[in-house]
């Protein structure tokens, strides 16, 4: 997925971005089979609504294999729009942690790679929606983060749960606070660890500054 990109990471030269955009992202991606616009949009650190509407594509999000994005802004167009966004979910009043356990790795803001904080617990242990929302994928696709699932909270924000065991849900449905989505499974250093995410309007940020 997304040829022209060494990593499915985030960029690590932020430095170079041009209107918020990695100098190391590809100008455009094929559409492959079972790819969804958020799913894309996660890979390459962007939000989905600018990919939207660089390709012309409305709600609800539908593309298909074959189909080329472009993933940087016609000329003259910024990445942020003013256009107000459409009605959605409110933001969370309150964040809830993913499940119990010891954060084993900190966020890093200036990290080349995911950009999260990843919490130890016991493999097989119940991964918990930090918001509710709607699950816009789950699977295995993105190298870097084993089973996956994506929930989308609103237009503005994003959580990922990876390195699981077993998912639980499917993209399309939703999801309240605290229900049970994945179970934990093991990262590359560690027998038992959750990759936990939140992103605003694309941007990775540190969940911890969210979390009670």
């Amino acid at each position: 997925m997304l040829g022209g990109c060494t990593e499915f990471d985030y960029p690590a030269d932020r430095t170079l971005r041009e209107s918020g955009i990695s100098a190391g992202t590809a100008d455009s991606y094929t559409v492959r089979e079972g790819d969804t616009l958020y799913q894309i949009a996660f890979a390459v650190g962007l939000d989905f609504r600018d990919i939207a509407r660089w390709n012309g594509i409305e709600p609800p999000y539908v593309i298909y294999p074959g189909q080329s994005l472009r993933l940087r802004p016609p000329q003259g167009q910024a990445r942020r729009t003013a256009t107000p966004a459409p009605v959605e979910r409110p933001d969370p009043s309150r964040w809830q942690w993913p499940l119990e356990g010891r954060i084993v790795r900190d966020y890093n803001p200036g990290s080349p790679g995911k950009r999260g904080i990843g919490i130890a617990a016991e493999p097989g242990s119940q991964v918990l929606a930090a918001a509710g929302g709607e699950v816009v994928y789950s699977g295995d696709g993105l190298p870097g983060y084993g089973n996956l699932v994506i929930i989308k909270h609103n237009a503005r924000y994003l959580t990922a749960y990876g390195y699981n065991q077993a998912l639980l849900v499917e993209e399309g449905m939703s999801v309240g606070q605290g229900d049970a989505i994945a179970r934990v499974g093991a990262s590359d250093t560690r027998a038992g660890e959750l990759h936990f995410e939140l992103r605003q309007r694309g941007e990775p940020v540190n969940p911890t500054d969210y979390l009670p």
